[in-house]
């Protein structure tokens, strides 16, 4: 029978609990912290991780935990999700296209949102899988809109199969609007579906730079399909709320940071981290 208690006289129950305030507090935990804190072997620690997400409560990486990745829900019901913050965050990320450049709009409910803020004298070609941005754009006046073709997905609403990655690989894009689930310092740009992470890969190999729009609650967190690592990303839009600490590991990768309409810095005349000397 497994005891109920160890050498640091904490109960297991306890223990747990502590850790899952930690990983709500921290956005992980680290396995020989833990052991130190508890004054308990990490053999222990890792015990508790693996049956804690065994219970699902919270997701088992090598050296520690992460908290889960949320289920998404239907794309209607993400479009009742954050929708001040959403357009607050397109708002400002739209600024970022330049006349005649090329630019992939991946699925998602905020570049949906990105599409609808572009000016409306912009001249630019806007590649998507995403018939919802495609829509969003079909009276745009000088946009032109390639619709990548493929099996589409019922849930993200987009297209993504090797028929788009087919496309995809036949251009070379500008910048590329890269829909995010999850995002990571360690481990990087992440997503909930197969499919769909080699076509976000895609996007991002076949792109000069890459933008990504966050809301809070997906920073700090990990989905099974990796897409690309965090070096990968050009452009971190998130909310203003966020602390500096939390962006702290984003910065140190190199990736420039908006924060909502309280911007670090003009996103229309800012530097990419690639473009800096040495960079």
């Amino acid at each position: 029978m497994q005891n109920n208690a160890d050498t640091s006289g904490l109960m297991v129950a306890e223990r747990r609990r502590h850790i899952l305030s930690a990983l709500e507090r921290d956005g992980k935990v680290v396995a020989a912290e833990l052991s130190r804190a508890f004054g308990v072997s990490e053999d222990t620690v890792r015990r508790d991780l693996r049956e804690m997400a065994n219970e699902g409560l919270l997701q088992r990486v090598h050296g520690g935990g992460l908290p889960l990745a949320r289920v998404n829900p239907s794309f209607p019901a993400r479009e009742r999700q954050q929708p001040r913050v959403k357009e607050e965050l397109a708002r400002a990320a739209a600024t970022l296209i330049k006349k005649g450049q090329v630019v992939f709009i991946d699925s998602g409910t905020t570049n949906v949102a990105v599409a609808r803020h572009l000016p409306r004298d912009l001249e630019a070609t806007v590649v998507t899988n995403s018939p919802p941005v495609a829509i969003a754009l079909s009276e745009h006046p000088r946009v032109e809109v390639v619709l990548l073709g493929g099996r589409m997905r019922k849930d993200p609403l987009a297209a993504a199969d090797a028929v788009t990655i087919a496309g995809v690989r036949q251009i070379r894009a500008d910048l590329c609007y890269l829909g995010v689930c999850t995002l990571d310092p360690t481990f990087g740009i992440t997503t909930v579906d197969l499919d769909e992470s080699y076509v976000k890969r895609a996007m991002v190999e076949a792109s000069a730079e890459v933008v990504a729009l966050v809301t809070a609650d997906k920073l700090g967190t990990v989905s099974p399909y990796v897409v690309a690592p965090l070096g990968e990303l050009t452009w971190l839009f998130t909310e203003r709320g966020v602390s500096k600490e939390a962006l702290a590991p984003y910065r140190e990768a190199g990736v420039t940071i908006t924060q909502a309409l309280e911007t670090e810095t003009d996103p229309a005349q800012a530097l990419s981290p690639r473009d800096e000397p040495g960079g």
